[in-house]
């Protein structure tokens, strides 16, 4: 019969044998974000305080609360992370792994560790890089450019409104944005998980962050692992602008500069009008 203590036995054999499996690569990896410079030695201590429950020992997303939760926690090993400043299949900057550790992601499991000093966000990045043979052969990809957000007008919002039906925007996130598109209810991502397209109606925050400069960097870098594709090759700057700001649009209980303009005129009026607010956010069940 198993008891308590056999289990904590056995629990602590296992952290044993992880540790010496990682002492190696732990005392190599840093990450360098600013003027800070992580280590992974110290990052471990704080991984297996807070982390490990969900993203397992061996950072593989099987921790032993993973069952447990609607929406997997990320599997450092495959190294494919959805909140990024790089081009699409490439790895992310040190600085975007501490901001995702900073910012949590919404509609998630994954809380925000802004309690995190910048050193110990730091050292948990240079630790959770030991995870995945990718940083040892690969370089994080360069950070996209962003160029300066270009003044609001109604003929980008309207131009950002013939995107959004031009590039199918509306299979998934629905024609009012509500994340209930024709496609929504058989997505799935790279693990084979049902998940949901963003609900932009009953959302204020995306899984990547707040700022339009975040949202452009969403489409024009893709979210990897999920069916969210870059759209770099697609749109140029200005039409990813447009685009951005009708999103916006599509956020009817956030009062935005963009949604104050649509609703002067009579055709964003005429719409905003017609949108039935209701539903919780993406992320209620799964994601």
């Amino acid at each position: 019969m198993w008891t308590m203590r056999t289990f904590n036995a056995m629990r602590l054999a296992l952290f044993a044998a992880v540790t010496l499996a990682t002492a190696g690569a732990c005392s190599a990896q840093e990450s360098h974000i600013g003027r800070w410079t992580g280590h992974a030695d110290a990052g471990k201590q704080l991984y297996f305080r807070y982390c490990w429950g969900c993203h397992g020992v061996y950072g593989d997303g099987n921790g032993e609360n993973a069952p447990y939760l609607n929406i997997m926690p990320r599997n450092f090993v495959a190294a494919t992370f959805k909140c990024r400043s790089t081009p699409t299949g490439t790895l992310p900057t040190d600085e975007d792994l501490a901001k995702a550790v900073e910012r949590g992601l919404v509609n998630s499991n994954m809380p925000s560790w802004s309690a995190l000093t910048d050193q110990q966000r730091a050292d948990l990045v240079a630790f959770i890089k030991t995870f995945s043979p990718r940083w040892k052969s690969e370089m994080p990809g360069d950070p996209i450019h962003v160029p300066a957000e270009p003044a609001i007008n109604l003929e980008g919002l309207r131009h950002g409104k013939e995107l959004f039906t031009k590039l199918e925007c509306w299979k998934c996130h629905g024609t009012e944005g509500r994340g209930d598109g024709p496609s929504a209810a058989s997505l799935t991502d790279n693990a084979n998980q049902p998940i949901r397209p963003y609900d932009f109606e009953s959302g204020s925050r995306f899984k990547c962050g707040t700022t339009n400069d975040e949202l452009f960097k969403i489409f024009m870098t893709g979210v990897d692992g999920t069916p969210m594709p870059s759209f770099a090759d697609v749109l140029k700057p200005t039409e990813a602008w447009d685009l951005v700001h009708y999103l916006r649009t599509l956020q009817v209980t956030r009062k935005s500069p963009e949604l104050r303009l649509w609703k002067s005129s009579s055709e964003g009026a005429e719409i905003v009008k017609a949108t039935k607010v209701g539903g919780t956010p993406t992320g209620s069940g799964v994601n």
